[in-house]
């Protein structure tokens, strides 16, 4: 896991506070072309994390949501994985429990987040990898 989060873009962390609005959690989806935010009040500290999907649904049953507060929409129980998890287990958790980001997390603090789209990428880099071995050892004269 650690080697895909060198390997991501953009490394930076972003989060929101739990006292935010739901205008501004919009607002910072947008404009940071993400599905999903760490809630955190100081930035490191993980309460919680909000998604598009969050939106969604809530609005489904309340259209006012977008009034309120991400405290009101955020997931508390968060599933997360450390820096030395295995993409592979991360991506059958993922699969699993139907979420699509996963907070990495190091002595109780975010180190970074990670999409089902990112630990794909690294699958599919690394399955090309290993067929351009295997071609290269099977062509070699």
């Amino acid at each position: 896991m650690s080697e895909l989060l060198k390997a991501k873009n953009n490394q930076d962390i972003v989060s929101i506070a739990p006292g935010a609005g739901v205008r501004e959690l919009i607002a910072m989806l947008a404009e940071h072309n993400i599905g999903a935010l760490i809630v955190s009040g100081d930035g490191v500290a993980l309460e919680g994390i909000v998604s598009e999907r969050d939106v969604v649904r809530h609005l489904h049953h309340d259209g006012t949501v977008i009034n309120n507060t991400v405290s009101a929409i955020m997931t508390t129980s968060v599933e997360t994985c450390g820096p030395d998890d295995d993409v592979d287990d991360v991506m059958a958790t993922m699969t699993e429990r139907r979420f699509r980001h996963v907070p990495v997390c190091e002595d109780g603090r975010v180190v970074g987040i990670v999409s089902i789209g990112d630990l794909v990428k690294q699958k599919i880099g690394q399955l090309t990898f290993e067929r351009d071995q295997l071609d290269g050892y099977i062509h070699q004269s």
